[in-house]
């Protein structure tokens, strides 16, 4: 069956989110392109791997001499995107990603794949007229300096979580936090 295919080439908006309080909070990978706009959803650990491979292909093209592809060593102001996720209406849960580059658009390339969830009762998925489930996928190519700014979001989103415990590293519930230090 051929697998369904949200692709978004030079996107007006590409960014994570999250939906929740922290401790509770539902991350996810926004991308608009006019009117069109996909959420889905992904791991914190994820999002926050994703923005740190992004950050290593743009630190290894800004090496290469010359910096052919214009890569931007900060992100650019007009860039900068701190606006909440637009109404977001879950696509797919995300399970395997690939990140890529692509040489000959100078695009970073996002690739999140549908993972199937079973026994979850979910009816947001996408089915074919027989009723069988639909495969799909993400395809996200953008350009570096959207791609930096994407990253530099991305880890102000994760880090924004629950502070973590001085004595015992685990995070602190907004309810309370009950720990025992580490024996010295």
């Amino acid at each position: 069956m051929p697998t369904r295919v949200h692709e978004f080439v030079w996107p007006d908006r590409v960014v994570i989110g999250t939906v929740g309080v922290p401790g509770a909070r539902t991350f996810y990978l926004q991308v608009r392109s006019g009117t069109q706009i996909v959420s889905i959803a992904l791991e914190k650990q994820q999002s926050a791997l994703l923005a740190e491979k992004i950050d290593e292909i743009l630190y290894q093209l800004i090496t290469v001499e010359g910096n052919r592809f214009s890569v931007p060593s900060r992100t650019p102001i007009e860039l900068v995107d701190n606006d909440p996720l637009e109404p977001v209406q879950e696509q797919f849960r995300t399970g395997a990603m690939s990140l890529g580059w692509d040489p000959t658009t100078a695009h970073v390339v996002i690739e999140a794949y549908h993972i199937a969830d079973v026994d979850t009762g979910d009816n947001s998925e996408s089915h074919d007229h027989d009723g069988a489930e639909v495969p799909e996928m993400l395809l996200v190519r953008m350009p570096v300096g959207t791609a930096r700014a994407f990253a530099k979001r991305t880890r102000k989103v994760v880090d924004a979580g629950r502070p973590i415990c001085p004595l015992c590293g685990y995070p602190v519930d907004v309810d309370g936090h009950i720990c025992t230090p580490p024996e010295v």
